[in-house]
């Protein structure tokens, strides 16, 4: 399943590798992965040991889009759950932990007032004032998308999982990569990880593949298979158990 990468015995996710995730009755499970892009949405669909490529400008339409031929167990999202008050998300903590090398990739979520703030440096102004520290252009800029989230996941008729694809790589791979996956040589090793756990990804994935950018695709991808574990029972949440904050939604990165 780790497309013959060593693992690594110390690393945390080593003993949910030998599991095996072909004994977790998947072929029965329908699951979406998501990742945001420019355009909107871009998700794939496991299904029976295909994989289907969907788009869409808005959460919903997606998840709709992807429930069409049949109704999603779990849909997995990289996008933040469960947004804080007043400090850091220990899900975001731990994240770049188990993330290594690509720690850099796992953003602190802004707590909830300063989300609230269309302008950066108010919204700056207000995450200092509540949790003692700035936020990043990155993670403003997400803002449409994780109020969007934030709202959608309310009335979801399916299980969301939240997942950080350079964690779900690791746990697939069985240590973090050291490769970014906006290098060759990245994106080949991703591909081949997705590949050797059953995710094998099309050349031609239709509008999915003109409106998404390779590295939507590979996140889409890998959140799939994290919907799969957590389908099956095999995914872990971090922190476990997860952490609740004012907006009642349990938060944890699912891997």
């Amino acid at each position: 399943m780790n497309g013959g990468a060593p693992v690594r015995a110390d690393y945390p996710f080593s003993a949910a590798l030998d599991s095996g995730c072909e004994d977790d009755g998947r072929m029965g499970c329908r699951v979406l992965g998501v990742d945001g892009c420019k355009a909107g949405w871009v998700g794939i669909v496991l299904s029976d040991g295909a994989a289907l490529p969907c788009f869409a400008t808005a959460i919903g339409d997606l998840a709709e889009q992807a429930s069409v031929a049949g109704p999603l167990d779990v849909v997995a999202i990289d996008m933040p759950i469960g947004l804080p008050d007043a400090s850091r998300r220990r899900a975001d903590v731990l994240a770049r932990q188990l993330a290594g090398p690509r720690w850099a990739s796992v953003f602190m979520t802004p707590v909830r007032a300063a989300l609230a703030e269309e302008e950066f440096a108010a919204a700056t102004a207000v995450n200092v004032k509540l949790a003692g520290e700035g936020i990043s252009r990155q993670a403003h800029g997400l803002r449409a998308k994780i109020l969007q989230v934030d709202q959608w996941v309310r009335h979801a008729p399916h299980r969301v999982a939240e997942i950080h694809p350079e964690v779900s790589f690791a746990c697939l791979a069985g240590a973090p990569l050291n490769l970014s996956k906006s290098t060759w040589a990245g994106v080949v090793r991703r591909r081949q990880l997705l590949a050797g756990a059953g995710v094998v990804l099309a050349d031609d994935l239709g509008l999915a593949g003109e409106k998404a950018g390779v590295d939507d695709i590979l996140d889409a991808a890998v959140a799939a298979w994290t919907a799969l574990r957590v389908a099956g029972g095999q995914a872990r949440p971090v922190p476990d158990p997860p952490e609740l904050f004012s907006d009642g939604l349990p938060c944890a990165i699912w891997t």
